[in-house]
């Protein structure tokens, strides 16, 4: 889970390079969905990839625009099946 908090409180530079040039992720970088708060500060992104240099490259390219934090999820599913290890 990605989570971007647009630079000066401002989405608008995020979305016209979203619109001019595209994602700007490389192959192998999944995009799967993304939420944005009522008050258009932050983006909370899901993506996919085996391959933690293809977040970082991916992330230099928007850094300009927003400060990110990376949070690697699992799904509800997964952590059912950890728990329940756990239990055992």
């Amino acid at each position: 889970m990605i989570i971007e908090q647009f630079k000066d409180h401002d989405p608008r530079p995020v979305y016209k390079r979203f619109r001019d040039r595209g994602r700007l992720a490389s192959p192998g970088l999944t995009y799967v969905s993304s939420w944005v708060d009522q008050k258009l500060d932050r983006c909370f992104q899901l993506m996919e990839t085996d391959d933690a240099d293809l977040l970082e490259q991916w992330i230099e390219q928007w850094q300009d625009l927003a400060d990110f934090e990376v949070v690697p999820v699992i799904t509800s599913a997964e952590a059912a099946a950890r728990v329940a290890q756990l239990e055992a």
